[in-house]
């Protein structure tokens, strides 16, 4: 399970399949954690203590900084972490900021 205590989650197959759909995957850990363990292809690192800020900047901002489109409030999103603590206080983050 990929995110911790009751918020939704997905097993590493249901990533794999998202995945293949149009979906934004934001890993929050650390840069040194995605420096020392490697990412996951095609997720984007936002460390959760940047994420409020990247979600509410300027697209064109968002895109040279993450090198990413920007997501919409309405765009699939999914966070991952290393154990699904961070991962879930970013769904809130997110949440709370009018993402669906």
């Amino acid at each position: 399970s990929l995110c911790a205590g009751g918020a939704p989650s997905l097993s590493y197959q249901e990533l794999k399949d998202l995945k293949k759909t149009d979906v934004l995957h934001i890993d929050v850990r650390e840069r040194w954690e995605i420096d020392r363990f490697g990412k996951i292809p095609a997720s984007i690192n936002i460390p959760l203590g940047e994420l409020v800020e990247a979600l509410q900047m300027d697209p064109t901002e968002f895109k040279e900084q993450y090198n990413q489109k920007m997501p919409s409030k309405s765009d699939p999103v999914v966070f991952s972490c290393l154990a699904g603590t961070r991962s879930k206080q970013a769904l809130g983050f997110a949440m709370s900021l009018g993402f669906s």
